[in-house]
């Protein structure tokens, strides 16, 4: 008698268990490459009703959740952005905090630091890492297995390193069970895909080889960055469909389970060079709009909806929290996108790399049917790189101070907590040509760094726009000359040293 109440005790454990982990959502982050405002008509729509293109499944999570409006990335360049998302610190918090790391550089996320993938093994969720990692990937040398390849940029092919495996600093060594990774996207070395950290052949004929110009001339596609060593089947217009049906099957293999998965899905598109799949999930693609570029959104677009549909196959939509976003602001660089009279950066000025709006405003989506109301819109302050913190409190974690030191819970402004806040001013690092940015009720300082200065201390004012009155930052209303606001860029210009320099904010509020 006592036996079988003591195994009906262990069922009824075992099924609270189960019970417990079945309220637990799953969650998906899914990062856009490149994508502007203006690339998803839901977002161009609050503007004008010319709509170019229409992207009917982003379109529909903007409308199943809560969309923000005044999100930005945490840069306007992608790796040091995806820097700061993947550990919830702003760019300059990085060992490394300018321009754009390759596929063999070292990482600069240090191994005990805290990750989106080793957050979500916290709380043992079963973590995965698909596309585009661009954070530093180390590989060994040829001619000595045992030593790590160090890049040599002075060499125009740098065809000395071993590239059939990852070594060190990919997704799996970061938190993540299981990886399908681009170390460089689609744009540069290697031109290959890895699985687990094993070269992925693309092809049963696949081998290692050179891909240059006179390879990408053979298939209509120009060389977006270097040549140098991948798979001698490389083909980027059909790294997107491999890459969203690995997502697909992932998601059927790992649905319903005790443990519940995250899943941090990076998008190839809409990256250059515009190599548009023919057909996705029984969609045509390429050739289907003005322009390359726009085909790439296109693709994007029936990604997301086909990972949407297998979430709901499954029957696990409604507990999934999905969020949606990009690294950086929308491209400017085809012609037959601006003859369409698409505006990838909708009404706003600049596109990646620049200081401006249109350079690091971004889409921001978050669905979770069971938690969040439908057909929200708010204009609360936002960057990427709260979705660690936001991401913590949903799965009831609290980090420590010393990391994700710049990253705001979002929940409570998603479940509608009166009187939740987000970000109080936003700090936004530019690209290339190494600005930096704060916004604070509406004002935004842009500030030179002296390219020179590897300590990054000295900083220059050079535009000052309201953009509560000036949201397109016409350069005609640059007030940083004008004398009746030059206390107004003294106090924003000290806020942003004081709280960079980890000094204690004394200004007083103009």
């Amino acid at each position: 008698m006592l036996k079988k109440i003591f195994i009906a005790f262990l069922l009824s454990i075992f099924a609270w268990s189960n019970s417990f982990a079945d309220k637990r959502p799953n969650v998906i982050v899914i990062l856009a490459d490149d994508l502007g405002v203006g690339d998803v008509s839901n977002y161009r729509r609050m503007h004008t009703n010319q709509i170019i293109l229409e992207t009917p499944n982003i379109d529909k999570l903007a409308n199943s959740g809560m969309k923000f409006t005044n999100a930005h990335a945490p840069a306007a360049l992608c790796a040091t952005s995806r820097y700061a998302i993947m550990t919830g610190n702003s760019c300059y918090r990085s060992t490394l905090p300018w321009g754009v790391w390759g596929g063999y550089s070292k990482s600069v996320i240090k191994p005990d630091q805290l990750t989106l993938g080793r957050l979500m093994k916290q709380a043992d969720y079963q973590t995965a890492f698909l596309g585009k990692w661009h954070l530093g990937t180390t590989f060994n040398r040829k001619d000595n297995p045992n030593v790590e390849y160090v890049p040599n940029k002075k060499k125009k092919i740098e065809d000395e390193v071993d590239i059939t495996r990852i070594v060190a600093s990919g997704p799996n060594q970061n938190g993540f069970d299981y990886s399908f990774n681009l170390p460089s996207g689609i744009q540069n070395v290697p031109y290959a895909a890895y699985e687990n950290d094993k070269w992925f052949p693309l092809t049963k004929e696949s081998k290692i080889a050179i891909i240059d110009q006179e390879y990408m001339a053979s298939l209509d596609l120009e060389l977006d960055k270097k040549e140098g060593l991948g798979d001698s089947n490389w083909e980027p217009r059909k790294i997107g469909p491999l890459l969203v049906n690995k997502a697909v099957d992932y998601i059927k293999g790992h649905a319903n389970k005790k443990e519940p998965f995250f899943m941090y899905y990076c998008s190839q598109a809409v990256h250059t060079p515009h190599s548009a799949a023919k057909e996705l999930n029984g969609v045509k693609i390429a050739g289907t709009t003005p322009s390359r570029h726009m085909d790439m959104i296109k693709e994007l677009d029936v990604q997301v909806g086909m990972i949407v549909d297998e979430l709901k196959e499954q029957g696990i939509y409604e507990n999934t929290v999905l969020i949606f976003t990009s690294d950086n602001g929308g491209l400017h660089v085809d012609g037959d996108t601006w003859n369409s009279h698409h505006e990838p950066s909708d009404i706003y000025r600049g596109c990646k790399n620049d200081p401006y709006e249109g350079g690091h405003r971004v889409p921001f989506i978050v669905t979770w049917p069971k938690e969040i109301k439908a057909k929200q819109s708010t204009e609360q302050p936002i960057l990427g790189l709260d979705i660690m913190a936001t991401l913590a409190a949903i799965t009831d974690q609290n980090i420590s101070a010393d990391v994700a030191m710049d990253s705001y819970n979002l929940l409570p402004v998603l479940q509608n907590t009166k009187g939740a806040k987000t970000h109080p001013f936003l700090m936004v690092q530019g690209g290339s040509h190494k600005e930096v940015i704060i916004i604070d009720e509406g004002w935004k300082l842009i500030i030179q760094m002296d390219k020179k200065d590897k300590t990054d201390k000295i900083r220059t004012p050079i535009a000052l726009f309201d953009l509560n009155n000036n949201e397109k930052e016409d350069e005609r209303y640059n007030l940083i000359n004008d004398k009746k606001y030059q206390d107004k860029i003294e106090y924003l210009f000290k806020k942003y040293n004081d709280t960079r320099d980890n000094k204690p904010f004394t200004g007083k509020h103009l």
